[in-house]
């Protein structure tokens, strides 16, 4: 069977709320990610075969396939389709997956994988909140309720759950969230995240352009201490989640390009990784910010691995007790997880964050020389993918 390879990965550097990315209509911040990885690898922007776009709330202006509209504002040629892909926080990385499929099966050679998120422009929650607001209904349907009641499918009361059932205490994701940002400044300050990281200009939600371009993650808190972490207030009364153990909102978009043998030789180009595995499960929809942790298991299984035999991990801080649990069920070496911070630092732009977390994965492999990497992340409705790689 024909194997998929990675050939460029990169991403912009995540923007807060009303911060540095703010101004850009996420359709063109989508476009530059993918002109980077074009100029990047030198390729015929014609050999490209589609653009698979992952992004979580599709309304707005990410609405009507996004991933085609980014493919119109970009420089690709008009030949180049594009599809949109919503796995909710998986989003890209189901579309990571979706390109390897596509060239593994031999029916096309060159495949984007990408994402895009503006949750400035595009809050989260506004496609539901629009349309309760004009009484068009709700997402939870006659038989959804009749098989789960009246339960709320809450991400925040998911991770209040998971703390609960495993033991967390609020202390213990206060230091985690503590060190998200210490690792998240280390590699900043190493430059860890030079060579994957796309330089755009600097547009403020105001329609202001100061001159400078985006070059680092907005939303590392460099004077991060643990007490201003504990300091943070609850989000729940007699929960143990904050906000600041909780990810960012984030405006970015991210990518990948996918090959097999034959796109190699068209391009002309060398891999910096192979897909040595990927699946999804689905889990309970209720606690939902569980599944990585079957996923994980499983997916080690099916590769024929054992958690050893990876040397880094990225698991989505969606919230600090989601990487805990995973950890404390899998025994991961925790030196190895999210070795450059993660989401509660670097932020968390929904649909962008499956190929960013890949970008990120790909170079940190590259730059200690280490060989395998696994990512995985919590999804709403109750989902994770997994994605092995091989560095190359």
């Amino acid at each position: 069977m024909p194997e998929a390879f990675i050939v460029e990965a990169v991403r912009t550097a995540g923007g807060r709320r009303n911060g540095r990315l703010s101004g850009w209509h996420p359709v063109d911040l989508a476009a530059q990610v993918l002109d980077a990885l074009v100029a990047r690898t030198g390729a015929d922007p014609a050999l490209i075969d589609d653009v698979i776009m992952g992004c979580v709330m599709q309304g707005g202006e990410q609405a009507l396939n996004v991933a085609r509209n980014a493919v119109l504002a970009s420089r690709l040629p008009e030949s180049v389709p594009g599809t949109s892909v919503d796995r909710q926080c998986g989003s890209s990385q189901q579309a990571l997956q979706f390109a390897a499929q596509a060239v593994m099966s031999g029916t096309q050679d060159v495949v984007i994988a990408a994402g895009v998120e503006s949750m400035t422009r595009v809050p989260m929650g506004m496609t539901v909140a629009l349309a309760a607001k004009a009484g068009l209904g709700n997402y939870m349907s006659p038989a959804m309720k009749a098989r789960y009641g009246n339960v709320e499918f809450s991400q925040f009361t998911g991770a209040e759950m998971i703390a609960r059932n495993y033991g967390l205490e609020k202390d213990a994701l206060d230091r985690y969230a503590l060190l998200s940002h210490q690792r998240a400044i280390a590699a900043t300050r190493a430059g860890a995240f030079e060579r994957e990281i796309v330089p755009v200009a600097v547009r403020m939600a105001d329609g202001t352009e100061p001159g400078e371009m985006h070059t680092a993650d907005e939303g590392i808190r460099y004077e991060a201490t643990l007490e201003s972490i504990a300091s943070v207030k609850l989000i729940a009364e007699g929960g143990r989640c904050t906000a600041a153990t909780a990810s960012q909102i984030c405006d970015g978009a991210s990518g990948v390009m996918v090959v097999n043998e034959r796109g190699l030789k068209a391009l002309g180009v060398k891999p910096l990784a192979r897909i040595h595995h990927l699946s999804v499960l689905g889990h309970d929809p209720v606690i939902m910010l569980e599944a990585p942790i079957p996923a994980t298991q499983r997916a080690l299984q099916k590769a024929g691995m054992k958690i050893d035999d990876i040397d880094l991990f990225e698991v989505n801080e969606a919230f600090a007790p989601v990487p805990l649990a995973w950890l404390q069920v899998t025994g991961a070496d925790p030196e190895r997880l999210n070795v450059n911070g993660g989401a509660i630092a670097l932020g968390h732009p929904l649909g962008a964050s499956g190929t960013k977390l890949m970008t990120t994965l790909v170079h940190a492999l590259g730059q200690r020389g280490k060989r395998y990497g696994l990512q995985t992340m919590c999804e709403g409705g109750g989902m994770a993918n997994v994605t092995i790689i091989e560095r190359l």
